[in-house]
This record gives C-alpha cells, structure tokens and sequence, in this order.
C-alpha cells in the first residue's frame, strides 16, 4: 500500500486540538492557512463489490425495494445480504442495537469488509449515528455530553483496504435518499462514475470549498487545500469567500458551512460526487432541528454525503477533513473509504450514498 501524502504543509493547531469546542453556534472566526499542493501516487487496491455487505430491513417497503435494487445493481450474493426486521422511526434503543449488531456479527464472514444499510431510518442509536455505533460501538457517555470528543477511528487517514481484517471495524454507509427513485438514480451515479476521472486527455472537474460569514460553522476553512490544479488527477480546487455556489458544472466536490446550502439545483455533478455542509444536525434525516438534511446533497445530484445526528459542537475532528477525502478518493479509494477515512472522530456522524463509487482508476 502506496503511503499517503497530505496535501497541506500546515494544520491549523488550534482547531485540530482535542480540548474543549464551543457549540456550533458560537465558535471563534476560522482564517484559511498557507497549504501545499503535491502529487500524490494512485493505490493500489481498494474495496470491492466482493466485499460490501448489504442489510435490508424487512418491515420498510422502502428498504426492501432499494436493497434488491442495489443487490442487483453490484451483483450481490446471497450471502452477502442479510434481512432483519428493525423498527420504522429514527432512532434505535441501545438493546435493539445490540440485537442488530449481534445479527450482522453472525452472519456476516471475515471476507465482508463495511456494509450498506438500505434503508433512511433508524439513523442514530440515541445520539450516536447508526454507521458510527456499528463501526466503534454505541457509546452511551457521549450523550451525556455529546460536545466531549468522541472514540478515535483507527480507519481515520489509514492506508488500509481491509478495514474489518486490518482494524475489526466495518465502516457502513446508508442508501438514503428521499425517495426509491432517488435512491437508484443514486446507485446508477455509484456505477457509472467507475474509472470515468484522473484519466488522460479526460476534462477537468473542480472541488469548490466554500468558507461563509457563519464563522463557526467555517471552523474547517484552516483544513482547506490551496486552490490550483491536483496534478495528475485533473481536479481543480477552488476556495472561495461566498454564501452560496451556484451553476457549478463538473463538480466533484462541495464543502461549505451553513445551516442550509441554497442553489444546489442549479450544480451539475459528475457520476460520484460528494458534497456535506458542517452544522449540528445535517445527519438527522427526519428534519427534525429544522437544519437542512444531507439527503438533500443526494436530491440534487451527489453520490455521497455526510451529517451529525446530535449536537457535535465545533470539533473539525468530527466532520470530513477536507484534505483528507479529496485525496483518499483522487488516488483510488471508494466512497465509502474517502469519506470515512477522513473523520477522526465519527461516533456521531452520519455517512450516506452509494459505497462502491469510485471515479479515479487504480494504479
């Protein structure tokens, strides 16, 4: 395994500590550092098809519907589909976790290294999310103090491809989206955004990241990458001082701070793009806060996205590295691998899309 390079020299030790944060309404201003471009080598392996293991929940029409679509999509087996009967509400107690937890542990062998759950609820076990609990572990402190740090991830910036074998955790992602039709045109982006990028003579795409007068909602803005060309890749970054992006064309990536992101309408992304906006509750796919729901990315055309379920507080550990996933996806990694290794802290983050995506070719 190729090891990894970052493309910043600098990192901001400020945000990066691990002492107290402030709500995410109420963090200090953030001002972008001095950062580095560099080439990167491509990896070797990543996770494959062979490797995803899928859970439908049985009492969800929903669930059910998008679970086979995706089973014939990525040409599952039948022993790589397990169907429980889980509750229809967003949250799942700790012993309802448990029981699922203990079902997916049984039947589940050492080759299945992260799985996809085809459904939009539950998507927390109290106050931490469904992917995280299933990765770490539900951690019941965390929600006497959700602003605490959370478990550290061992997947955080790892080379591994092999996160179940290597580390004994199986990072998930959620098929969610609004509805079944969105759902598979969400697959389809998945599938069709294979070996189509960071190949020659390809057009370029861009990574816009945004940094907003909601100062603390732009605590990553230090975590930005300097705007210019990723060799090799033909990925343009961008890092602009704006409220909103709009008619963005060929767009990889979108990362911005704010309670709710206007004029995604308007951008038109390539097969397997991502997309997040940091607030405290973009992973509560119910709207129930009134923040605007990361299955919104997925509405407008992205293939992956990412929110917390309970109040985070303004740790940058707990939301993507802006860095981190650029680069994971640009040399190789699937979805589902950028995304997850690029949070150090994901207890209660949410990841969502399509897992098996991956636009840049292998080495």
């Amino acid at each position: 395994m190729v090891a990894l390079l970052w493309f910043s020299t600098l990192v901001a030790a400020p945000v990066w500590a691990q002492g107290d944060a402030q709500p995410i309404g109420s963090a200090s201003d953030a001002a972008p550092q001095r950062a580095v471009n560099v080439a990167a080598p491509r990896i070797s392996e990543r996770l494959t098809a062979r490797e995803i293991g899928l859970v439908i929940n049985t009492n969800d029409p929903y669930s059910v519907a998008v679970g086979e679509y995706y089973r014939e999509a990525r040409h599952l087996t039948d022993a790589q589909v397990l169907r429980v009967e889980l509750p229809r509400r967003a949250e799942l107690t700790p012993d309802e976790f448990e029981a699922l937890q203990q079902r997916i542990k049984a039947f589940f062998g050492p080759d299945i290294q992260a799985l996809a759950l085809a459904w939009v609820e539950p998507f927390a076990v109290a106050c931490n999310s469904i992917t995280g609990a299933l990765a770490l572990g539900y951690d019941s402190a965390l929600c006497w103090k959700s602003c605490a740090p959370s478990r550290a991830s061992r997947y955080f910036n790892s080379p591994s491809a092999r996160p179940y074998t290597d580390l004994q955790m199986r990072p998930s992602m959620l098929l969610a989206a609004k509805d079944v039709a969105m759902a598979e045109a969400m697959i389809r982006r998945g599938v069709e955004s294979e070996h189509t990028l960071g190949l020659l003579g390809a057009t370029d795409v861009n990574a816009h990241y945004l940094i907003t007068t909601d100062k603390a909602r732009s605590a990553r803005a230090p975590l930005f990458p300097a705007p210019g060309r990723v060799k090799g890749y033909g990925v343009d970054i961008h890092v602009e001082r704006a409220e909103v992006l709009e008619g963005a064309e060929r767009l990889l990536l979108y990362q911005t701070g704010k309670v709710k992101v206007d004029k995604l309408d308007s951008l038109q992304w390539v097969p397997g793009g991502l997309g997040d906006h940091l607030t405290s509750y973009g992973g509560r796919l119910d709207g129930k806060y009134g923040q605007m729901s990361a299955m919104e990315w997925i509405a407008s055309g992205a293939t992956g996205s990412y929110g917390t379920v309970s109040e985070p507080c303004s740790h940058p550990q707990k939301f993507p590295h802006p860095q981190i996933v650029l680069l994971h996806y640009v040399q190789g990694a699937t979805l589902i691998e950028a995304y997850w290794k690029s949070v150090a802290w994901p207890q209660q983050g949410l990841f969502i899309g399509e897992p098996l995506a991956a636009p840049f070719p292998l080495r």
